[in-house]
């Protein structure tokens, strides 16, 4: 039994990693479509001017990219924890790894807003039925694609540093107490 546990142990880590670098790979190769897709509908640009048709391609793919981004960035924090540092003096005294799942994480939030915002810009300039004119929109859902693809770098920074930092402090306190309130005397 305790083998059993152990094996599976072994195995989350690479499987979390893998299904985090496949749905970002994923997002970002959609983006990069949905930004073909969307170059590829009838347009008409005066300089920095743009008369053009939505195109529903791009609207599917772009949403569909966001939300494989999003699911990502929820499972890597999800199933990494919480690892945040609260001060400039806590963080001279913290692990190396701990600094490492920290940093990781800022940019992946970084990433993640970045990304997510190109996406659903995107989507949004596509989202409608008819033809649309204002400011050039070209960019954002390709843009939005590369922040996927440079999440799951730091997603997964993020997901194996963290895991280590749990591995470290289960290490230094192997037996953590759970305190409980005293029982309830009545008077």
């Amino acid at each position: 039994m305790v083998m059993k546990d152990q094996n599976t142990g072994r195995y989350t880590l690479p499987l979390v990693c893998f299904s985090i670098i496949l749905m970002d790979v994923i997002a970002g190769i959609l983006g990069i479509q949905a930004e073909v897709a969307q170059n590829q509908v009838q347009s008409l640009r005066v300089w920095i001017i743009e008369c053009r048709d939505p195109s529903y391609k791009a609207f599917k793919l772009g949403f569909a990219s966001a939300m494989l981004l999003a699911f990502a960035h929820a499972i890597a924090n999800l199933l990494g924890g919480c690892h945040c540092v609260r001060s400039r003096e806590e963080l001279e005294y913290v692990s190396n790894n701990k600094r490492l799942a920290f940093s990781s994480l800022v940019f992946t939030w970084i990433t993640l807003v970045t990304g997510f915002t190109m996406l659903i810009a995107g989507v949004m300039a596509n989202s409608s039925s008819r033809k649309s004119c204002g400011l050039s929109h070209h960019r954002y859902l390709s843009i939005g694609g590369i922040a996927c693809i440079i999440h799951a770098m730091f997603a997964v920074c993020y997901y194996i540093s963290a895991t280590a930092v749990d591995r470290e402090e289960k290490k230094l306190n192997p037996h953590e107490v759970v305190h409980q309130p005293p029982p309830h005397q009545p008077v």
